[in-house]
This record gives structure tokens, C-alpha cells and sequence, in this order.
């Protein structure tokens, strides 16, 4: 052997140690790592102690080993765990909110209704207003930023519901009201309103642009509600409700419609008592109410459902506040036959409270009647002839001037393509179905039932009686007369 054992150098060690029957048992890089593991007590920078080396290896090899920790599998799976629940947590966080694009237009928008509209759903209100449609949002914008009840009748088709629904959007995004509740004429009904709403939550980018507290963490949701429990906005629950019959907007600090809610119901179903429990242990009431045709016809036509109706508007709508508390809303409506709940609720002098406000189409009707009249008649025959008003039309533009005297329409803006003006669309209305138009359009519904000459009255019957007791003959009496009820065509027996 070369050299003394306890000074050799690391390459001459190994030499040593692999030229034993056992062939290569160790390396330079082993070495190396023994000697930085066991420092000075094997030797110095230069040299090696082989035997200290060797009762190094053997402390080494006999030291009892450490207890181990736990099950390794176990700490695999809370490591994956970990890992898992890491991941998750990012997916859920939505991350920071974008800027705001313009802050001028918001400002602007939290306190004017009109612009409000115009600026965010130009493709909803891309014609000019009417005056009555300026008017009807005067009463609206009044009704959410002061307080008051206000009910208004619009013809079919003027965007009465629309006009509400985008009134119950802006106050709620610009925190006037923290509760809106929307009723229908029956559940369906109000879900459907309020379908139309998410829709503009969920996919309206202007109003992203202006309003991203609340638009972007709906539209992080992809349009999936089960993400709603999860959703986190740095690292805190957002509390956002998104069902069917009900949305609950994020809950984000500094903004003014932070766990606003919007509730829907039907007029005939579950009202009383609706409530809702924030996040922050708040319990809210509803402070402002939207009644959009709370009747149909079957409920119209019938005087007790109307008087049904009238009661539970009286009563369970208007006290969804609570006590101490006054609630706003605004009731879009239409009359469909005399003295049914929304002509009565329209009626001033019955209802002052709701400041009912009726609009027509027409306010005053063309007065030449003659050229109407065969207006009419030719469109009747092309109608026939071609499936259009292509005749009636043609006759239209050659008399327009005569035909138009008078004439003062609501809306100048509304007719169809194959028309030539409002005019012409209000009386194609009135030729089609009369009855119709003045309920659906003039708000002012015709009759339904203007009797017969020989139809008896109350008096007349009560006129007939004898007022003798039963089984009793007046005396001089020589005849009995019977009379039965047949009904208006048959007897039913």
C-alpha cells in the first residue's frame, strides 16, 4: 500500500478501496460527498484519514434511523390535496376587476333615466322618443330617485315593459334601490322579465365598460349558476345569486350595488313576507316594486279576480317594505275592458295614490271618413289579390294630405316597412280588428256587451212577483202561470 493510511489523498483512497475482491465499491464523487457530510472529522482539505473514515461509515451505518412521520402515502395525498385545493382556489378568483372606461358617462347615466337608456341600449331604443314615452320616463326616473307610485297604460308595443326593465337595471346598478322586486301577471310571467334582464347583465358590454364591479363577475360565471357559492374576489366570496327567480349582484367593497337584489314572483303567488339575508347579517325588504299587466283576460273579465287582485295589490305589494317604511312602484298596464283592475288602478278619482297616467296612439282620428272607408275596402281587396296592402297604399300616397287631416298621432316614428307613416300603421290597426285596437292601443276598450231591447232588468222582474206565501191561491184566482229559466238556447235539467 502506498503512503499511510490516515494521510492519503481522495484520489488515492479510492484507488485503495476498489482494489479489494470486491471490485469498484466506491467514486471520486462519492468520496466527495462523504468528506463535505463528515467535514474535518475524516481528514483535511487535502488529505484522508482512512481509518476515522471508516468508524465514520460504521457511526453511520449503525446510528438507529428516525421514526418515521406519518405514513408517506398519507403525505403524498395532503401534498396532492394541497396542490388540488391551490389550484381550485385560483380557478374560483376572478382576479382583478378592468377599469372602468368612462366615468364620465356613468356619472352622467346614475341620474339621468333617459340617458341611462340611450347610452347603454342603443339597439333596444334606436327611434326617436314620443312625448309620451319622455313623459312616462320623467314618472319612472321620479318614482325610484324621490319615492311614489305610478301607474301608466301604453299601447301594445310601445316598450312599456322594456322601459321598466331597464328602470329596474339602473337602480340597482347605481344603488337607488338595494331590493326590486318584479310581479307578474303569474310566475311565468315575471320570470320571463327577468330572463330578459340577466341577458343584458350577462352580455351588455357597455355596460361592462362602465359598470365592471358588477357585470364582470356575472359574466365570469360563463353562464354556469353552480359556479355562483364558489366565486371569489381576492380570495373572498362574492355571495352572487344567479337563479331563476331571483339575482343577487356581487358583493364587492366600494360599490354602490353591492348585494343588490333583484326577486321575481307572480301576483297570486308567495309575497308576503319576502326578505333577504345579506352576507353582512343585514336583512333587507323590497323598496321598490314593478307590476308589469299584473292581469290577463281571463282575470279582466271576470269582477271578483279583478277585486282579488286589487286586494293583494293594496295590501301584500304594498307593505313588501315593512313598517316604517314606504315603497316605491311603477305599474306598465293595459286596459282590457271597462272598470277591470287596470282601468280602475288608472282611474284617479278611485286611485289617486298611483297617479295613473293613460296614453293612446291616436289622439285625434282623421276626418275624412270617405277615403278611409275605401282605403279600407282596397286593402281588403289586395289583401285577397296579393297578400299585401300594396293597393291601399298606392291610394294612401296619392290622398295623403286629405287623409292625414286631423290627424295627431302619439308617435310619428311607428309603422312598418310597407308603410308610409304612423298614420296609416294606427288605422291598418283599427281596420284589422277594431274591438282590438281601441283595448290593446287607445288604452280605451270598447264595450263588451251592449245588451238587447228585450232583455229584462232586475226591476222588471221584481215587478212580477205576488209576495203571497208558498202553496197559497189568491182569491178569484181561475189560473196558475209557471215560468223556468231556459238559459239563452236550452234548458239544462
Amino acid at each position: 500500500m502506498a503512503g499511510d493510511p490516515r494521510k492519503l489523498r481522495p484520489s488515492e483512497l479510492c484507488r485503495l478501496l476498489n482494489s479489494t475482491p470486491l471490485g469498484e465499491v466506491i467514486n471520486e464523487r462519492q468520496l466527495h460527498r462523504h468528506r463535505t457530510r463528515a467535514g474535518l472529522r475524516i481528514g483535511d482539505a487535502r488529505y484522508v484519514d482512512l481509518l476515522r473514515y471508516v468508524a465514520w461509515l460504521i457511526e453511520i451505518r449503525h446510528a438507529p434511523r428516525p421514526e418515521p412521520d406519518g405514513d408517506p402515502y398519507e403525505k403524498l395525498k395532503d401534498r396532492a390535496r394541497a396542490r388540488n385545493v391551490a389550484l381550485a382556489i385560483a380557478g374560483r378568483d376572478i382576479g382583478e376587476l378592468p377599469e372602468a372606461v368612462n366615468a364620465d358617462r356613468k356619472t352622467r347615466a346614475a341620474s339621468d333615466f333617459q340617458y341611462f337608456c340611450e347610452s347603454y341600449f342603443p339597439l333596444t331604443f334606436h327611434l326617436p322618443w314620443s312625448p309620451d314615452h319622455l313623459k312616462v320616463i320623467a314618472k319612472i326616473e321620479q318614482a325610484v330617485l324621490r319615492g311614489g307610485l305610478f301607474a301608466m297604460a301604453m299601447p301594445r308595443g310601445s316598450g312599456k315593459t322594456t322601459i321598466c326593465e331597464c328602470a329596474c337595471i339602473w337602480a340597482v346598478l347605481n344603488g337607488h334601490r338595494d331590493f326590486v322586486c318584479l310581479i307578474g301577471s303569474d310566475e311565468g310571467h315575471a320570470m320571463d322579465m327577468l330572463d330578459s334582464i340577466k341577458m343584458e347583465l350577462d352580455g351588455n358590454d357597455l355596460l361592462l365598460e362602465d359598470y365592471p364591479e358588477v357585470v364582470y363577475p356575472i359574466q365570469c360565471l360563463d353562464g354556469i349558476a353552480n359556479r355562483c357559492n364558489g366565486q371569489l374576489y381576492n380570495g373572498e366570496r362574492t355571495h352572487i345569486g344567479w337563479t331563476a327567480r331571483e339575482i343577487v349582484l356581487p358583493t364587492m367593497p366600494g360599490s354602490v350595488a353591492s348585494a343588490a337584489i333583484i326577486k321575481v314572483a307572480g301576483i297570486t303567488g308567495r309575497i308576503r313576507g319576502m326578505k333577504y339575508k345579506r352576507a353582512d347579517g343585514h336583512t333587507v325588504r323590497p323598496s321598490l316594486v314593478v307590476l308589469d299587466d299584473p292581469q290577463t283576460d281571463e282575470s279582466a273579465r271576470s269582477l271578483s279576480q279583478c277585486a282579488t287582485r286589487e286586494g293583494i295589490l293594496a295590501g301584500a305589494i304594498l307593505g313588501l317594505s315593512g313598517p316604517g317604511k314606504k315603497i316605491s312602484g311603477i305599474m306598465p298596464c293595459t286596459v282590457i275592458r271597462p272598470d277591470d283592475m287596470a282601468d280602475n288602478i288608472l282611474n284617479r278619482d278611485k286611485h289617486p295614490e298611483w297617479n295613473g297616467e293613460r296614453t293612446k296612439m291616436v289622439y285625434s282620428f282623421p276626418s275624412d271618413e270617405k277615403l278611409w272607408q275605401r282605403y279600407g275596402e282596397l286593402r281588403g281587396e289586395s289583401l285577397r289579390a296579393h297578400g299585401d296592402i300594396r293597393l291601399a297604399t298606392e291610394f294612401y300616397v296619392d290622398h295623403r294630405e286629405a287623409m292625414d287631416a286631423d290627424a295627431q298621432i302619439a308617435w310619428p316614428e311607428r309603422f312598418n316597412h310597407d308603410e308610409e307613416s304612423a298614420i296609416q300603421h294606427a288605422m291598418n290597426l283599427k281596420l284589422q280588428d277594431e274591438a282590438a285596437f281601441f283595448a290593446e292601443y287607445q288604452n280605451e276598450p270598447l264595450p263588451t256587451d251592449a245588451g238587447t231591447d228585450d232583455e229584462l232588468t232586475p226591476d222588471q222582474i221584481a215587478g212580477k212577483t205576488n209576495r203571497l206565501q208558498r202553496r197559497v191561491i189568491p182569491i178569484g184566482c181561475n189560473h196558475v202561470t209557471m215560468f223556468i229559466d231556459v238559459q239563452a238556447n236550452l234548458l239544462f235539467f
